[in-house]
């Protein structure tokens, strides 16, 4: 089910040119749009998911989202018809909660990160570039017979 926008808690990131959704969709489907608010006429901008059949639902913009203002409506393998789901980002987890149609509330937590911010090397063990850039047109430069090793067999 696609995301959608809670306007009455969304405060399009305070009146930024560019919401926290609209930077973290992959898709490029948030945007903001101008709201009349109903009490005061005040003219605001909120984000909407202009695109709704396009979403991927990859939680993204829900997980970034200050305010909590972005929902998607889950499916049934995921949590029962009616429900809804407010993951909680944290530095090393998000907590995920999910509240039932019957009011029921779960919640649980999963780890986000196994290594601290830039302590990834992400060459470790590869050594460096060896290849013959004179055999850039031979069949099968890029894979591992270039390093002169077998293909992986499945046990």
């Amino acid at each position: 089910m696609p995301s959608f926008v809670i306007t009455d808690k969304c405060d399009g990131c305070q009146g930024q040119d560019k919401t926290a959704c609209m930077y973290i969709c992959p898709h490029d489907l948030m945007a903001l749009k101008k709201v009349v608010d109903k009490d005061t006429n005040e003219v605001k901008m909120k984000g909407v998911n202009q695109e709704p059949v396009q979403c991927w639902e990859c939680y993204s913009c829900v997980k970034i989202c200050p305010t909590q203002a972005i929902e998607i409506r889950c499916y049934a393998d995921f949590a029962p018809l009616g429900g809804s789901v407010f993951p909680m980002p944290g530095s090393d987890s998000i907590m995920w909660t999910i509240k039932f149609r019957n009011g029921e509330i779960k919640r649980f937590k999963f780890p986000t990160r196994t290594v601290n911010p830039g302590e990834v090397d992400i060459f470790a063990g590869e050594g460096e570039a060896q290849a013959d850039i004179s055999r850039v047109k031979e069949q099968g430069f890029f894979t591992h017979q270039s390093k002169e090793r077998a293909l992986p067999v499945p046990a």
